[in-house]
């Protein structure tokens, strides 16, 4: 089966979050199920100062394309996506015009054009190459105007008349809102009925509402999230959602990058065998923080972890009223990781200057560090509002690091309530999205934490868990040959 993956994003050359870790492990493991993938993102600025590293497709250079009365000219450079045996090729859309600033999206309006021509030109280049993908899967509403395209521009191209379309929605919640301007900008005037009449009439398009109306099929990231986005998290696009049907399904995790037996950035490495390099990995951290300033090392207080953007969504307004209380009244630390809005990174700032010796929060990212963090901590607090599939969760419970979760999402689906009684479950879920719900899952976490045997066993149900691509990502093989057979969204 061909497979044409575009997107924004892809892990590692180019990422924000989750969408470029998703298009990268699904076509890794669509690759090494005998899919043909190949995967069409922007060469953006960061990538065009090592040219060396994406030599030129010599047959796709100076290619002129028009959108309107706009004129650009491209060409194609390429890779070999890591950890796919360098089997799937990545091609890059060498466009300064349009992917010569710094940074991945420069806002709506100039994204809309951006990656219209990312769209575009994946699909001429498929044209040159003479590759009739079966699935074109777009992600997101960067290029969701991909189905508008393959039925506008290219629906004379014997060479796409099996081609089917997936749109998978990542966050709902941005939409891609521009003036209807841009349809002109974009030469699709003459196709203008494609589009939503009600929203065109008004003056603007929607690019994900587009989208929607015309792939093969809708998914989302998660079961949970695919039900949200269709009742109470839409935003605005829910009737729409409920009548088109959305397929959930969750994303998948590289644990060749994720596994504390052989992660490169940890101390001492464990496995759910010998459990013994997590509290090397905990004693190094409390060391590394300053957290052990007298030198007593007190590895039964718990370590509480954080790892995260530090943004509304992810659910930290429920922490300013809780956390300081159990930092005050109970024996806990905690190391954060994370940067976003100034309120909250002083917020976390304000914990280290008022509880020196149980608080240490680094602002910026570091890899290295996110991956120490999740394999020395013993909660990890994720208590995200609203989370389409998230993916710290799942590292979590492979590093044997239980995870304090809002019952939202992916977190929903990947994270069951721990019940001392049954000794099932892999970590502690709250529903009412308040600050007493967080309370109270943080502590029947911390009630729970003093009985060794108790908690091993919940280390050990996590660390069982399987969310690898090679697992989840046979439901994305059985939804493509379902679509090429001739079955319905």
């Amino acid at each position: 089966m061909k497979i044409c993956q575009i997107a924004a994003e892809l892990s590692p050359f180019a990422k924000t979050g989750g969408l470029g870790d998703v298009a990268s492990g699904l076509s890794s493991f669509l690759s090494r199920q005998g899919g043909d993938v190949r995967i069409f993102v922007p060469y953006y600025a960061s990538l065009a100062r090592t040219p060396e590293k994406f030599p030129a497709v010599d047959f796709i250079q100076g290619v002129p394309l028009q959108l309107g009365s706009l004129k650009f000219n491209y060409g194609l450079r390429t890779a070999k996506l890591p950890g796919s045996d360098g089997k799937v090729d990545v091609y890059f859309v060498d466009c300064p015009d349009l992917f010569g600033a710094e940074g991945i999206y420069q806002g709506d309006w100039a994204d809309a054009r951006r990656f219209a021509v990312l769209t575009l030109a994946a699909f001429e280049s498929c044209q040159r190459m003479g590759w009739g993908p079966d699935i074109v899967h777009v992600h997101d509403w960067h290029t969701s105007l991909a189905p508008i395209f393959l039925k506008s521009h290219f629906a004379w191209d014997r060479l796409f008349e099996r081609t089917k379309t997936v749109l998978t929605i990542h966050n709902a919640g941005y939409q891609g809102v521009v003036d209807r301007r841009l349809v002109e900008d974009l030469g699709l005037s003459k196709w203008a009925y494609l589009f939503h009449q009600e929203d065109y009439r008004s003056g603007h398009v929607n690019h994900l509402k587009n989208g929607i109306l015309h792939a093969d099929v809708v998914t989302a990231v998660s079961p949970t999230y695919a039900r949200e986005i269709q009742t109470d998290l839409g935003y605005g696009l829910e009737p729409l959602l409920r009548a088109r049907g959305v397929i959930g399904l969750i994303n998948g995790v590289d644990y060749g990058e994720w596994d504390p037996a052989t992660d490169p950035h940890l101390p001492a490495h464990f496995s759910i065998e010998d459990l013994a390099g997590k509290a090397e990995n905990k004693r190094a951290m409390l060391r590394d923080t300053g957290l052990d300033r007298e030198g007593e090392e007190r590895l039964d207080i718990p370590l509480l972890g954080i790892v995260s953007r530090l943004t509304p969504q992810k659910g930290f307004d429920l922490l300013f009223s809780t956390l300081p209380l159990f930092l005050a009244h109970a024996q806990v630390r905690l190391v954060a990781l994370g940067s976003g809005e100034p309120r909250y990174e002083e917020f976390f700032t304000s914990l280290q200057r008022l509880f020196p010796t149980k608080v240490w929060f680094y602002r910026g990212f570091n890899n290295p560090l996110a991956h120490r963090i999740e394999a020395a901590a013993d909660l990890f607090l994720m208590p995200s509002k609203f989370e389409p599939c998230g993916l710290n969760q799942m590292y979590s419970l492979r590093y044997g690091t239980p995870p304090i979760v809002h019952k939202t999402g992916g977190l929903a689906d990947t994270v069951a309530p721990f019940d001392p009684s049954s000794g099932r479950g892999t970590g502690f879920v709250f529903e009412h999205f308040t600050p007493e719900g967080f309370a109270w899952a943080l502590g029947q976490a911390l009630d729970h934490f003093p009985n060794r045997p108790l908690w091993d066993h919940l280390m050990n149900n996590g660390m069982t868990q399987n969310f690898s691509w090679d697992e989840v990502g046979a439901s994305y093989v059985r939804l493509y040959n379902h679509l090429v057979s001739g079955g319905r969204g």
